[in-house]
């Protein structure tokens, strides 16, 4: 091993306090080196919010102002709370605590039930859909595999959001959840999986957090025994924090606010979970004095994908995106994006493949480039390209499409009906192949009509369609081919995925891939229907859509390939359409009203009463956004919001930029918000630049939303006649 090996492998830990400091930028600093009172970290995708955080821990303990044992740092996954530990050693800190909510909680538990409760806390159990089972028989209630998972899961969010059986029905209609039964049953069978486990003296994973909060909340002693211990605490990936862990955080805090909170609300694709972004959102409403640092300098991307990602999230609508990122490329310039269209989507599985097979062959490795998609079902046409390609994959997240229990009982299903030919009932007036298939399925769960909603019922229905739709490609590609020689085309497909695991291209869904990068990606199935999905009806289930997608594009380090099919099998009709998500991003697109496409967000913005009529202002269809300077195309976000690229010249009224300013820092601290929550810096320079005359010119700079126009629209107009502004401005 050369020296320089093993100082990557085991770097040095540093001398001094000082020297942990050592290699961050000025924002990373910031966040280093602020550790008294409450503390917001907003980090953008690839931002190195890891390494401030880390840093900002090891520095208080090497500068004697933390104490290693009293900081206790929470994140979400064990992989995430195992790489925070192992930064922290490697920085000199390696007394901290580093854990998931759940890992915390179960080891206060452990400690404080004897002196709580009395006796030994109870079992847990590691899976608990045996629970469920039995419970809905209690219940008298038949679930099928997928039901009684996704009852589940139900069970689940309404553990983690503090919602009781009897509260169940009117909680998931508020919440715009599509209930897998009847929420009378749902809510049914929840008290009685509690029932059950109080009779077996059992406690389930949600149970560590929820009595956790409860002897808390009941033994002040306790409380304080455990605040005596951990007086300085770190959130990481804030924006997924449910509204039970947000209790149990108050609570290990108490009155204090020495607290570190990490996040970005781009990023919250979990909601089905019960995560919410606005625990983050909120912070500086509960702490008003908190010191808020941004993240955007991002060190993973190419600036053409940072381009992309900024442009997503500029067409966002709502909470979130009034709090979005415009990230800053960090690494040299690399290629653009690379779009594609297929004709169907076997042949955009195997244009992936070629290049993924061209991309090895030229030396990148295979364990760096990924395919990502929307949903588990899309993975076999690509397991298959892969495998015909000669090309090694791993799948992350997810079984392998021939091991899903639906996939393996259909196939013996299907190898029954075979065997019987002639003799089952089943298939008496069915003739053709694919009738044949849909005869035997629909015994399975198939149905020609998709079932409402998301989850494992759902999923199944998935894998039994891509099942349908194999038996109606093969009938094509082979007429009079017979149910026989479909299961032998199973079996064969089946036995080439079974090979023993190897390093290779990863396969994964978009959910699965959050918090991994590679230097290559391929974005595949990006079309309306998949992205976003057909059950995302509502403007917050669309949102969380694009957020899922520029989850997707930032997991990409230098090439990036976005893909969609016009169809969904050879011959088929081609009548899907990219993502409304790429209008006026992708070449020769034209962005949509507000960016959204139809059926999806809103195309304009809300009525509303603001001051002189502003909120009646609309926007309007509009065509790609070109430099009002040199005329080209713009794409990056900030250059859109100028209106010009950050090369040409500027014609800004330094004095009116500096009013603005003034102005700005007034409200900032009126609201007991960051200047940037009121404008952007860019957005100050648009209207410096454009110095509109009325409001209709003021709503075209973008930036300037509905909820802005209504609150700041008079003052801004004011400020750029060169009018005094109301004294009570901005406050309505």
């Amino acid at each position: 091993m050369t020296a320089a090996t093993h100082s990557t492998l085991f770097p040095q830990v540093p001398d001094t306090a000082d020297a942990v400091l050592d290699g961050l930028d000025p924002e990373q600093r910031a966040v280093a080196t602020a550790l008294h009172g409450p503390v917001c970290v907003l980090a953008g995708a690839g931002t190195g919010k890891t390494r401030a955080i880390t840093h900002r821990i090891a520095y208080g303990v090497r500068a004697g102002i933390l104490q290693p044992s009293s900081v206790l740092a929470v994140t979400f996954t064990n992989r995430a709370a195992g790489e925070m530990r192992g930064r922290l050693r490697q920085l000199g800190a390696g007394g901290v605590q580093a854990r998931t909510f759940h890992s915390a909680a179960l080891r206060q538990l452990q400690y404080f039930w004897p002196k709580a409760v009395g006796g030994s806390l109870p079992r847990l159990v590691d899976r608990k859909i045996q629970l469920v089972a039995d419970a809905a028989a209690a219940c008298r209630i038949r679930l099928d595999r997928g039901e009684l998972r996704d009852v589940t899961g139900e069970i689940e969010w309404c553990k983690v959001t503090q919602t009781i059986p009897a509260d169940y029905a009117a909680a998931a209609a508020r919440a715009g959840r599509e209930a897998p039964r009847d929420p009378a049953e749902t809510a049914k069978i929840y008290a009685a999986y509690e029932d059950l486990k109080r009779d077996r003296s059992v406690i389930d994973f949600e149970d560590v957090l929820l009595l956790t909060v409860a002897v808390l909340q009941d033994r002040h002693d306790i409380a304080e025994q455990v605040r005596s211990q951990y007086q300085h605490f770190v959130v990481d990936e804030y924006q997924d924090v449910s509204p039970l862990q947000q209790r149990l955080l108050e609570l290990w805090l108490g009155e204090r606010d020495s607290l570190c909170v990490v996040g970005d609300a781009s990023q919250t694709i979990y909601s089905f979970t019960g995560a919410t972004p606005d625990h983050l959102l909120d912070f500086r409403v509960r702490h008003p004095g908190a010191t808020v640092v941004k993240l955007v300098r991002d060190y993973r991307s190419s600036p053409q994908v940072v381009r992309l990602a900024n442009g997503l999230l500029s067409q966002a609508r709502g909470r979130a995106a009034d709090h979005r990122l415009e990230l800053i490329s960090q690494r040299p310039p690399g290629a653009d994006p690379v779009y594609a269209e297929y004709t169907d989507e076997p042949a955009e599985a195997e244009g992936a493949a070629r290049r993924i097979r061209d991309l090895i062959a030229s030396g990148v490795p295979a364990g760096e480039i990924a395919i990502l998609f929307r949903t588990n079902s899309q993975s076999e046409t690509y397991e298959q390209a892969l495998a015909d390609a000669g090309v090694p994959y791993q799948l992350r997240g997810a079984e392998r499409f021939f091991d899903r229990p639906e996939v393996r009982k259909a196939g013996a299903a299907l190898r029954a009906a075979a065997r019987f030919g002639g003799n089952d009932s089943l298939l008496d007036d069915v003739v053709d192949l694919p009738s044949q298939v849909r005869a035997v399925l629909s015994g399975e769960g198939w149905t020609g009509t998709p079932p409402a909603g998301s989850g494992a019922v759902r999923e199944r229905w998935e894998s039994l369609a891509a099942l349908v739709n194999l038996a109606q490609d093969f009938a094509a590609a082979r007429p009079g081919a017979t149910l026989g020689d479909l299961v032998a085309e199973l079996d064969e497909r089946a036995s080439a995925q079974h090979a023993p695991t190897v390093q290779g291209v990863t396969l994964a869904s978009l959910h699965s891939a959050k918090g991994l990068e590679w230097d290559v990606v391929f974005l595949v199935g990006v079309a309306e229907g998949m992205m976003p999905i057909t059950y995302a009806k509502t403007d917050e289930q669309i949102e969380e859509e694009r957020r899922l997608l520029y989850v997707g594009v930032t997991r990409a380090r230098e090439h990036l390939f976005v893909s969609w099919a016009l169809a969904r099998s050879p011959g088929g009709r081609a009548g899907r359409r990219p993502s409304r998500f790429l209008d006026g991003l992708r070449p020769g697109s034209v962005a949509t009203a507000g960016g959204a496409g139809t059926g999806g967000a809103s195309g304009g913005i809300e009525r509303g009463a603001g001051r002189a009529g502003l909120a009646a202002v609309r926007r309007t269809s509009r065509s790609p956004a070109r430099c009002r300077v040199c005329g080209r195309t713009l794409t990056d976000a900030g250059e859109m919001k100028l209106m010009r690229c950050d090369g040409c010249p500027s014609d800004m009224d330094e004095g009116l930029y500096e009013r603005l300013r003034e102005w700005r820092a007034v409200q900032a601290e009126r609201s007991g918000q960051p200047a940037f929550c009121v404008f952007t810096d860019r957005t100050l320079i648009a209207i410096a630049e454009t110095a509109p005359d009325d409001a209709g010119e003021l709503a075209r700079i973008p930036g300037v939303g509905v909820r802005k126009l209504n609150r700041f629209g008079a003052d801004v107009l004011a400020i750029c006649a060169g009018r005094e502004v109301a004294e009570d401005g901005g406050d309505n």
